[in-house]
């Protein structure tokens, strides 16, 4: 089954070339294109998608106003956010807002491609430990102050320690030696922590633990 892709830039030409990339893939099919964020909400209300390949400086609406809308509801598409600069503070705002990562525009072909795969997969395409640095680089600017949230006393105290693990950028091969555990039993804490939490990849879950001061800025 293919993956539906709508494309979001500004920009005709920057959207023709990625249109030419995916459809050539046999796995993948471009169902819609908008030129900014407006006209992808309306666009994906006429087509379902499964990822959204969003360009974050637009007019009208910018990508990641509509990333906040698209995620917010439930069983919408995944978004795979672009940006001129990996240390783009709108980078870290689109992750913030729901994305499940980042690519630099001007990434190769080949990365665009296994971005949009691992992203359908229900991953997430930048390392926890990038994010923890975007995190720590604007905190002082975007001013989250903790929060507290009730969903974290669903979380058995295992659950609450893997999060806290993910949340540091610990892989689950790193979180299971730790822990003294099977890789495939850190998985399944994951899994759950995942649903508890209402939460997408591990992207989410740092920002998440940021969000509530479960995990802070490194000094």
């Amino acid at each position: 089954m293919s993956i539906r892709i709508l494309l979001v830039d500004d920009q005709a030409l920057v959207r023709a070339g990625f249109g030419m990339v995916l459809s050539a893939q046999t796995d993948m099919e471009v169902v819609g294109e908008a030129a900014d964020g407006a006209q992808a909400i309306a666009a994906l209300a006429r087509t379902p998608a499964d990822v959204v390949v969003m360009d974050i400086r637009m007019p009208v609406m910018d990508g990641v106003e509509a990333t906040r809308r698209i995620c917010a509801e439930p069983g919408g598409p995944r978004v795979l956010a672009l940006t001129t600069f990996d240390t783009d503070e709108d980078a870290f705002a689109a992750l913030q807002a729901g994305a499940s990562g980042f690519l630099l525009k001007n990434a190769p072909p080949e990365e665009l491609l296994s971005a949009i795969r691992v992203v359908a997969a229900g991953e997430s395409v930048v390392a926890p430990r990038v994010t923890r640095a975007m995190l720590d680089r604007f905190a002082a600017q975007l001013t989250l102050p903790g929060r507290a949230d009730e969903r974290l006393a669903s979380l058995t105290d295992r659950e609450r320690e893997v999060l806290e693990l993910v949340a540091a950028g610990l892989s689950n091969t790193e979180i299971a030696a730790q822990l003294h555990v099977a890789e495939s039993t850190v998985k399944v804490h994951f899994g759950r922590i995942l649903t508890k939490l209402e939460l997408r990849d591990r992207v989410q879950v740092v920002v998440f633990a940021y969000e509530i001061g479960l995990v802070r800025p490194a000094s």
